[in-house]
């Protein structure tokens, strides 16, 4: 089904609505909760964390080390 004048369909708004939702940091669990999806594998996809997000989770190994990249 077709929204009025739009060219996207139902799956087209809930797919760009997850993208968004990656983009923005959402968790993998929190996709999962949104879309209902069951398995993690079929929200993969829409799952990206910034650099940021991956440097921080990092840093969490050895807080405090000064030797450790840090993206800026």
């Amino acid at each position: 089904m077709r929204g009025p004048g739009t060219g996207w369909d139902l799956r087209e708004y809930r797919r760009s609505a997850l993208h968004h939702l990656g983009e923005q940091g959402a968790s993998l669990l929190m996709l999962m909760a949104k879309s209902r999806h069951k398995k993690p594998e079929n929200v993969r996809r829409y799952f990206k964390p910034s650099p940021e997000a991956i440097s921080e989770l990092t840093s969490l190994l050895a807080p405090g080390d000064s030797r450790r990249w840090k993206h800026t």
